[in-house]
């Protein structure tokens, strides 16, 4: 599949915004943390992949009932769902000036064929978009950090009207942040994220 940037501007990808606030003294002071054990951007891309990872559960696995949404909050508060630990991973890997896109799929959300859109993150190397899943690991789940050639959480099963969207957003796509903003916890959540962008 061919990533289409939302923009041709790359600093678009760079930017600060109310969700992925990346000038927020809680992401910079993590960033310099992270960058501080790294020798290059490469590392720290990987790095901050790792952390978003596996050090903030996804509040489903959890089960914790918080709604997070700005990155700054994930980072303090330790909890998110896929798309506000996307939040996080992207606003840390613009702080140290790797740009990074918001990009989603649709999957299967529940047993009885409903779907929902999850989040993504991608991150430019090399002239190039790579995608990213920090959304946690689990049994049956071993998303990793990789430049050459995708390790999600899922594959989109299209025989199960699952897809991949090609757009790489510079902000969170505006339907996907009304949900998180609106919902008072996971619960709510559920049952207004959107089901297709």
């Amino acid at each position: 599949m061919e990533l289409i940037q939302q923009t041709t501007d790359l600093s678009a990808y760079l930017a600060a915004d109310e969700a992925v606030d990346h000038h927020h003294p809680v992401v910079r002071e993590a960033a310099a943390r992270l960058a501080g054990q790294v020798a290059d951007s490469y590392a720290y891309a990987q790095a901050a992949y790792e952390f978003v990872r596996d050090t903030i559960p996804h509040s489903a696995d959890s089960g914790d009932p918080r709604v997070t949404w700005r990155a700054s909050d994930v980072l303090r508060l330790r909890t998110g769902i896929c798309h506000a630990k996307a939040h996080a991973l992207a606003a840390l890997l613009r702080a140290e000036d790797i740009p990074a896109a918001l990009c989603y799929q649709r999957l299967l959300h529940d047993d009885e064929g409903g779907h929902a859109v999850h989040g993504l993150v991608a991150v430019r190397f090399h002239g190039a978009w790579h995608r990213q899943d920090p959304r946690g690991n689990k049994p049956g789940v071993d998303a990793r950090f990789r430049l050459d050639g995708e390790r999600l959480a899922w594959t989109p099963d299209e025989e199960s009207n699952e897809m991949d969207y090609p757009v790489l957003y510079a902000e969170p796509h505006p339907a996907v942040l009304r949900a998180l903003r609106a919902a008072p916890d996971r619960e709510a959540l559920r049952k207004t994220l959107p089901t297709a962008l």
